[in-house]
């Protein structure tokens, strides 16, 4: 099979939040629909379902089939991709490599979760499936817990101040506040992080991404199918997935991702381009330490100076490399299984200028990077602008 250039012709997504009258069905065939407009009346060849805990959380699996029937796509091969929260990068990474192999010319990959009909300690067990069960699990360590002791470890050991571990959410907000399908439209004080409540010592409740209801989906195409398109193209040039010893307590240093280190490189190298030359990076910021070790992994900050560097204003979206340019995961949202698609959309809508008032002025080439568990995989894209 010979090697086919690969694009995102098209998305679809709803607004994060609070979706009560909306089923996890719902969420996927609204997103999908958007999606599948791109297509020019064509079949789409390839449905690909990311989403970490339906089973749990909806009561439904078998989410390929459920998926294109409800699309009326009748007879389409289909499937569900789940990493933990990095479903749906992971999801996306396999229509990617399905049309760029040239086995299939077009997919349509869709990332949805239905995290709000679970009370706050049914999501935060479901939650723990990202780590072990016969160990983490089995002693009751939520996931907020390990990311709390990975928080410690990091301003001990590096010299990291409350304010500057608060300075990733201060930012997320004030990018959110414009972003039509946030979660949360609200900018805040770093005072806001500090002083409210404790989660997991020593992250507060601002330092987490909120439980939310959400779906992102994209259309990938190759040459061929994106000849009968509509709307912008944006060409996805490089895109890797690797993992790190599984649970963070087991790694020789912790505050070292791996995982996020050599996917970065690697689908820096698939495309063939510099990190100097990106012009935006969606990163994986669950807990605000999360985020500041992501920037440090993909070498955009020294170890120790993540969380420092957002603070100076070199991740805002008028500083050297915006990040998070319409909330992340903290502001937007973090609807776990969709929120690499959604990483994905962001990056879409800031190559084909329909970034609106979170536009990044001359945006050429974007990067995704989404975590699943404490960086025990990392799935990064890149992506540039369709000529």
């Amino acid at each position: 099979m010979s090697r086919q250039k690969a694009y995102v012709a098209s998305v679809g997504f709803t607004q994060v939040g609070d979706h009560w009258n909306k089923s996890l069905l719902d969420l996927a065939v609204e997103a999908s629909r958007g999606a599948l407009k791109g297509l020019g009346g064509r079949k789409v060849d390839q449905v690909i379902v990311g989403n970490m805990f339906s089973a749990v959380g909806a009561s439904q699996e078998h989410l390929g089939a459920l998926v294109t029937s409800a699309l009326g796509l009748h007879g389409t091969p289909a499937f569900k991709v789940e990493a933990a929260c990095a479903s749906g990068s992971s999801a996306f990474n396999v229509g990617y490599n399905l049309v760029r192999s040239g086995a299939i010319g077009s997919a349509l990959v869709v990332g949805v979760e239905k995290m709000r009909d679970l009370e706050p300690e049914e999501a935060s067990q479901a939650l723990a499936m990202a780590e072990s069960a016969e160990y983490t699990q089995f002693v009751g360590a939520t996931f907020a817990a390990l990311n709390g002791l990975l928080a410690r470890l990091y301003m001990e050991q590096e010299d990291v101040t409350r304010d500057e571990l608060s300075a990733m959410p201060v930012l997320d907000h004030a990018n959110a506040v414009t972003a039509a399908h946030a979660q949360f439209r609200k900018a805040i004080a770093p005072e806001v992080v500090s002083r409210s409540a404790m989660i997991a010592d020593p992250l507060r409740l601002f330092d987490c991404a909120p439980v939310g209801d959400g779906a992102a989906a994209t259309l990938i195409v190759n040459e061929d199918a994106l000849s009968g398109s509509k709307g912008g193209r944006v060409e996805v040039l490089g895109g890797k997935i690797a993992t790190n010893e599984f649970s963070v307590y087991e790694r020789e240093d912790m505050l070292d991702f791996k995982a996020t280190r050599e996917a970065f490189r690697g689908a820096m190298a698939e495309a063939g381009l510099a990190p100097g030359k990106l012009s935006l990076v969606e990163v994986h910021d669950a807990f605000s330490v999360v985020g500041a070790l992501s920037l440090e992994a993909m070498g955009f900050s020294e170890r120790g100076h993540g969380s420092k560097d957002v603070k100076a204003g070199k991740y805002s979206r008028g500083g050297d490399l915006p990040i998070n340019t319409f909330g992340g995961l903290k502001a937007r949202g973090h609807p776990v299984g969709a929120t690499g698609m959604y990483q994905i959309v962001e990056a879409f809508l800031q190559l084909t200028d329909q970034a609106g008032k979170n536009q990044v002025e001359g945006a050429k080439y974007a990067a995704t990077q989404n975590i699943g568990g404490v960086d025990s995989t990392s799935a990064v894209h890149v992506f540039g602008r369709g000529s």
